[in-house]
């Protein structure tokens, strides 16, 4: 899992080097979620379903500020 090809960036990154936000990597049923600027100071892993649906809570969130 700690394997860098595995984890992606989130395209949020802010800072001037990019390390500001958070990594994701998939797994068969969970996602895994770490620091990107501390990325050994562990791991947290939800179910995809709960991750999908705090991704799109976040997104509407969003969408109803801009408004």
């Amino acid at each position: 899992m700690n394997t860098p090809e595995f984890w992606r960036k989130s395209s949020f990154s802010g800072g001037g080097e990019g390390n500001a936000c958070v990594e994701v990597a998939n797994r068969d049923t969970r996602i895994a979620i770490r620091d990107s600027k501390d990325p050994s100071q562990g791991i947290l892993s939800l179910p995809t379903r709960s991750f999908t649906a705090f991704i799109d809570s976040l997104k509407d969130r969003t969408s109803h500020q801009a408004v």
